[in-house]
């Protein structure tokens, strides 16, 4: 009976879990036009967009010490964000290439966009990475395929920039992801994505792996338990 009841308690919060997914909406704000990548969030571009917080984690328990704001503004090119990181130690790979796709970016400190514009197959969407140092990667993910990390080799032409702050011990990272490679429509205010972000962090033995919404298992990719990026006009 015990058994039963914690099987039945597991199921209903998995449930809820998706449909609180389901409705949590994280707004990115127009910008008329295009601007060059920059970390500061005191600047007119940045704060011109409410943040939302990466800070639970697998399991939707808060984790207040790493809570990491999110902001996001897009152009008619262009979707943009911006991650703000709290941090006690970083796991960063020795001799970071930032000019080249960094493979596996996973196992290190990253900040990341898991991005999808179909409704229909929601197995399918996109996965965006950067570091604290400044490296990235993209991939096309498709969990129908075995080995849907095979992705990686898929090429969406965005850029990154970073930098760490020791002093205050946040790490910043942007994104500016054209639309071409999320959608083949032209992206319109009203617009809606389903979109998780995650962060992973510190070294294995005190490692973190945070989310904006829990993905309730192991892994990140779990897109049962995506919310909603929506493009806006106004903040």
């Amino acid at each position: 009976m015990n058994r039963l009841v914690a099987i039945c308690l597991l199921a209903v919060t998995s449930v809820a879990a998706a449909q609180d997914s389901a409705t949590a909406v994280f707004k990115s704000v127009y910008a008329v036009q295009d601007v060059s990548l920059e970390t500061n969030p005191q600047s007119r571009f940045w704060r011109g967009a409410s943040p939302v917080y990466v800070e639970v984690d697998i399991l939707g328990n808060k984790v207040p010490r790493y809570r990491s704001g999110v902001r996001s503004r897009w152009t008619k090119n262009n979707l943009y964000l911006l991650y703000i990181c709290p941090y006690e130690e970083l796991l960063l790979k020795p001799s970071p290439d930032t000019v080249g796709e960094t493979n596996q970016l996973w196992n290190w400190d990253v900040a990341e966009l898991f991005i999808g514009s179909d409704f229909q197959n929601i197995r399918r969407y996109r996965e965006f990475e950067v570091s604290p140092q400044g490296e990235w990667i993209d991939l096309d993910i498709d969990l129908a395929l075995p080995h849907h990390e095979d992705g990686w080799m898929w090429n969406s032409g965005f850029q990154v920039a970073a930098r760490i702050d020791p002093k205050t011990k946040i790490w910043y990272g942007a994104m500016r992801i054209p639309f071409a490679a999320l959608d083949q429509r032209m992206p319109v205010a009203g617009e809606v994505f389903r979109a998780n972000l995650f962060r992973s962090q510190g070294p294995a033995e005190n490692h973190h792996s945070l989310a904006w919404k829990a993905p309730m298992q192991e892994t990140f990719h779990t897109p049962e338990h995506f919310g909603q990026l929506e493009l806006v006009k106004n903040k």
